[in-house]
């Protein structure tokens, strides 16, 4: 990655030393030509500040851990599943027999009278037997029911960790662009110092301080909304980990550009193959068949088979054996309709399946453009722009102390520089997002 800009902004000076030692060695001619000492642009490594140094460091990969431990969405997601899971034995069971105990021809419970025939004590069992092949199927349509449950769990946690990676690295930027913006004002506060002093003189015009003044107040709303914009994500990150809102959270560490090492085709290829989003719809489209297939079933008759045991005071036991059919006589207003109602379901759920897959690659699609311009950006940003912006700073400085160059000319460059840097880090981390995002669209991770 590359290093902090401005660390060899003041190249001619020796660590420490002002441009008044060394234009102005008298204590009078320094007053008449005051400068600013621009070491304080150097900073040894690029580490962050020692405020923000005794914050704890958190990695990506911890919090990750403790989203899938903690995150309601993916707990209420796996919870789904066990539930779809457990209604398959449930379905393809048979039904539970009728057990019927009786007494005929004595007010009595169970008390017969002697000598009339008509007085019996009976027991019987009922077992009702669907058409073959329905139970079956029931359990089938179950079974795809509960995998398509497991796909939308891990299109779940997919989106969950995806969701927490962007935040992770929104956060990178914001403090990133934090540490900038307090260095930049750092300076333009020695540069107003410069711009009042020679004013005082008559060596600078008022408008030198003003627009001095100007840009301060320009670098203290960014702060301020950076600074919102930090504790905004925070409290998206701890919403994610299922913490209060209020929730402290520390300093993120150094985030290393990922690579992208696929093609358009290729990423095209593991979406339609891997993507759980499309897997659940698949699973869903299977289910809709079965169920056109039940409802064709329902067409034919359930049958029972009953036992009965009747016994009978002074006369010989009697045993009886039934087999009875349920008809579907009004088919035109119960199975025909169902069988409508199950045709319009699978088409339903195909129309679907190819609404989501265009979706999905247009999707892939976005993000990849994204990733692969934010990484041409990069190296733009790393190899032409920032060199070249710190060099035209570097040479307004200089310039500046000898009066080759006005002040505006030096503002606007040291502006600059804060534009283009801040740029750079947009773009790494729009760059990690992008990946990020993919992940949950092909199944698969791209960046830790």
């Amino acid at each position: 990655m590359i290093g902090i800009l401005l660390l060899g902004v003041c190249a001619p000076l020796r660590y420490g030393q002002s441009v008044e030692s060394l234009a102005n060695p008298g204590r009078e001619q320094a007053r008449q030509n005051p400068s600013v000492n621009f070491a304080v642009l150097r900073r040894e490594g690029g580490g962050p500040d020692a405020a923000s140094a005794e914050q704890p460091l958190i990695t990506l990969e911890e919090l990750i851990a403790e989203a899938l431990r903690a995150n309601p969405e993916v707990l209420e997601a796996r919870r789904r599943y066990d539930a779809r899971l457990a209604r398959v034995s449930q379905v393809s069971a048979p039904p539970e027999p009728t057990l019927s105990i009786a007494s005929v021809g004595n007010l009595l419970p169970f008390s017969v009278q002697v000598g009339d025939p008509s007085s019996a004590r009976m027991v019987s069992i009922l077992q009702e037997i669907p058409f073959p092949g329905k139970l079956a199927l029931r359990g089938k349509i179950a079974t795809l029911e509960a995998e398509a449950e497991r796909w939308s769990y891990e299109q779940t946690w997919r989106r969950v960790v995806s969701e927490l990676k962007v935040a992770y690295y929104e956060l990178y930027f914001v403090d990133k662009s934090l540490e900038i913006v307090q260095r930049i004002k750092g300076l333009l506060e020695q540069f107003l110092k410069i711009a009042e002093a020679r004013y005082q003189v008559g060596k600078a015009a008022q408008a030198d301080v003003l627009k001095a003044q100007t840009e301060l107040s320009i670098l203290l709303e960014r702060l301020a909304v950076l600074e919102q914009r930090r504790e905004s994500t925070v409290a998206l990150i701890n919403a994610l980990l299922n913490r209060p809102p209020e929730t402290p959270l520390g300093r993120v560490a150094e985030v290393k550009k990922g690579t992208l090492t696929f093609s358009l085709e290729e990423l095209y290829r593991m979406a339609a193959a891997d993507s759980p989003e499309l897997k659940q719809q698949e699973r869903v489209m299977d289910s809709r068949h079965y169920q056109i297939a039940l409802a064709q079933k329902e067409f034919y008759p359930d049958f029972a088979v009953g036992f009965q045991y009747m016994q009978r005071p002074a006369m010989p036991e009697m045993w009886g054996l039934s087999i009875s059919v349920r008809l579907p006589l009004y088919f035109w207003r119960k199975q025909r309709p169902a069988l409508d109602e199950a045709s319009a379901e699978w088409t339903q759920a195909r129309r679907r399946h190819e609404g989501i897959r265009a979706q999905l690659f247009f999707r892939v699609k976005d993000l990849y453009l994204m990733a692969v311009t934010a990484d041409r950006l990069l190296r733009l940003y790393e190899e032409g722009i920032i060199p070249q912006a710190t060099l035209a700073l570097e040479s307004s400085i200089a310039a500046y102390q000898v009066g080759a160059v006005d002040f505006l000319t030096l503002i606007t460059n040291l502006i600059t520089v804060l534009t283009y840097e801040t740029s750079y880090y947009e773009q790494l981390v729009t760059f990690q997002k992008s990946l990020a995002q993919l992940e949950p669209l092909i199944g698969r991770e791209l960046v830790r």
